[in-house]
């Protein structure tokens, strides 16, 4: 891993005031170490710490993801019932689901068009809204 990608994971743990022990920041370096935005689930980002030798439980990364999200560092895109994706953008956008390869990518904001979302229920307030494309080749 290299000392930029570690400074800027370590940058990115300091923003939300995130205590930076050694399993966060070899995650954060993985997640932002390269200025990219970035898509990962659990297991991608434990085999990632794996192949970049760093010795990390796969109950870890997904506890790091949690407190990742829970500071506001990462977003959570659940696809469906079972599949869960972490993205390093905050801002709000749609997203493309590749259902053949089970992959995620950003998809174009401003070709978006909502013009309106039903009114929340009594006692409710929208949190947030996800938009998820799914994808199939064709033919």
């Amino acid at each position: 891993m290299s000392t930029s990608a570690t400074e800027r994971g370590a940058t990115w743990l300091a923003k939300a005031d995130l205590r930076p022990t050694r399993q966060r920041l070899g995650l954060a370096a993985l997640l932002v170490g390269d200025g990219e935005d970035r898509h990962v689930t659990a297991e991608s980002l434990f085999a990632a710490a794996k192949d970049a030798g760093q010795p990390v439980s796969l109950a870890t990364v997904y506890n790091t993801l949690r407190a990742f999200c829970d500071a506001g560092l990462l977003r959570e895109i659940t696809v469906d019932g079972s599949r869960s994706y972490f993205d390093t953008n905050m801002h709000d956008h749609p997203h493309f689901f590749w259902e053949e390869n089970g992959s995620l990518s950003d998809a174009p904001s401003d070709e978006l068009e909502i013009a309106r979302l039903p009114k929340a229920p009594d006692g409710a307030a929208i949190s947030k809204v996800d938009v998820v494309i799914r994808l199939r080749k064709k033919g």
